[in-house]
């Protein structure tokens, strides 16, 4: 297993503190980033305070965060991060820190192959879940699943509407389009990417594609597909 440096800030216009983690590349379990100083998590040591800006934070490749509480396991934010050195600043909406909450990181390291890694948050009128893709060939639309149990979008998301999606592909990778293929086969919708970072045409350091205010309706057996292509 690989693991990599993360940080992330977050905080509010009065204050804010950095939370630090060497995380293993691929998971959840056990990526939880503590305070630089005390070495506490988030709901310990600033319980009660609301956050309405991050700074996350990755060695290489790409990463999801989210700030989840520890006994319920309810997520109450979430978002990528920036390539380190890169401005990752993000204001998200303001979220009131329980004493249970513990930030918690998933990076994915820059692929060994010929494609790319990838990640996706894709939240629907049922809920939120990580979508990810591994190495994928260039130019190839390659289904993602999620990242916890591998199910496809119809499978995690049946008879739900679709609202969001927000990807992060590998550093200096470009997404080429996410589609939402129905059961026959057929594309619903299609939605064009770009880079992210220090490259030709970037628009965000910390997404690939961030659309909201979606309608699409998700049937059993629909795909979502990623299209990327490696610079090399």
């Amino acid at each position: 297993m690989t693991t990599q440096a993360i940080s992330i800030i977050a905080g509010n216009p009065s204050m804010s503190k950095v939370f630090n983690d060497t995380a293993v590349d691929g998971v959840w379990s056990g990526n939880v980033a503590l305070d630089s100083i005390s070495a506490q998590s988030i709901g310990i040591l600033i319980p009660h305070s609301v956050l309405n800006f991050v700074q996350p934070t990755y060695t290489s490749g790409c990463m999801a965060w989210r700030l989840q509480n520890a006994q319920t396991l309810a997520v109450t934010s979430r978002g990528m991060g920036a390539l380190s050195g890169l401005d990752s600043k993000e204001y998200i909406r303001p979220v009131e820190v329980s004493p249970n909450d513990i930030l918690t990181t998933y990076p994915l390291p820059i692929s060994t192959g010929v494609g790319c890694n990838s990640l996706a948050w894709v939240t629907t009128s049922k809920g939120t879940e990580l979508f990810e893709a591994l190495d994928t060939d260039d130019a190839t639309a390659t289904p993602m699943t999620t990242s916890i149990n591998g199910q496809s979008l119809g499978d995690s998301f049946f008879n739900s509407t679709l609202h969001s999606i927000s990807v992060s592909v590998e550093d200096g990778s470009n997404l080429i389009a996410i589609q939402i293929v129905d059961n026959a086969g057929g594309v619903v919708m299609t939605l064009n990417g770009n880079f992210r970072g220090a490259a030709g045409g970037s628009r965000s350091n910390l997404y690939n594609l961030d659309c909201s205010d979606l309608q699409v309706p998700i049937g059993k057996g629909f795909i979502l597909n990623i299209v990327t292509y490696k610079q090399v």
